[in-house]
C-alpha cells in the first residue's frame, strides 16, 4: 500500500467532516466523484435522505433533507483507520428530530472509498432502530 494514498485518503476523508460541521454543501459534493457509490440504509418512509444515490444531485438532496430535519447536537470522532484508498471512521453523534422534537443518539461507522483524491464509494452505519423510534414518536406539547 502507498503511505500517500492512505494520506490522501486520510486527508479527504477529514475535509469531509470539516466541511459537514460547517454546512459547506458545495465542499461536501466537490469531494465525491461524479458518480458515487452512496448508502446510507434505514426507513426511507421515516426518514426521506436515507438511502442509496449515485450521483451529486442526489447527494445534495440528501444533505438538504437531512439539515431540514434535524438539528445537531453533538459529534464525535474516535478513529480515523486508512489503508491504500480505503477509511473506515467510528463515533458517535446526537440530533434533535425537528418532527417530534426527540433526541437521537447514536454509534456510527462511516466507509470510504477513495479514487482519484474524490470519494467513489460511502457507506454509513448508525442505530436505524433508534432513528426510527425518535422519528415515530410524538412531538411534545
Amino acid at each position: 500500500m502507498s503511505a500517500f494514498l492512505t494520506t490522501q485518503t486520510k486527508s479527504i476523508v477529514r475535509q469531509f467532516y470539516e466541511a459537514l460541521a460547517n454546512r459547506e454543501l458545495e465542499k461536501l459534493l466537490l469531494l465525491f466523484s461524479t458518480e458515487p457509490d452512496w448508502d446510507v440504509p434505514g426507513n426511507q418512509e421515516l426518514a426521506p435522505w436515507l438511502g442509496k444515490r449515485s450521483n451529486r444531485k442526489e447527494i445534495r438532496d440528501f444533505f438538504v433533507l437531512l439539515w431540514e430535519n434535524i438539528e445537531p447536537v453533538s459529534a464525535d470522532i474516535d478513529h480515523i483507520l486508512a489503508e491504500g484508498d480505503f477509511a473506515v471512521v467510528t463515533g458517535s453523534f446526537s440530533s434533535v428530530m425537528l418532527r417530534t422534537g426527540e433526541v437521537y443518539a447514536s454509534m456510527f461507522s462511516a466507509h470510504f472509498t477513495v479514487a482519484d483524491g474524490q470519494i467513489v464509494r460511502y457507506r454509513l452505519q448508525e442505530d436505524s432502530y433508534g432513528l426510527v423510534e425518535a422519528l415515530s414518536l410524538p412531538k411534545p406539547v
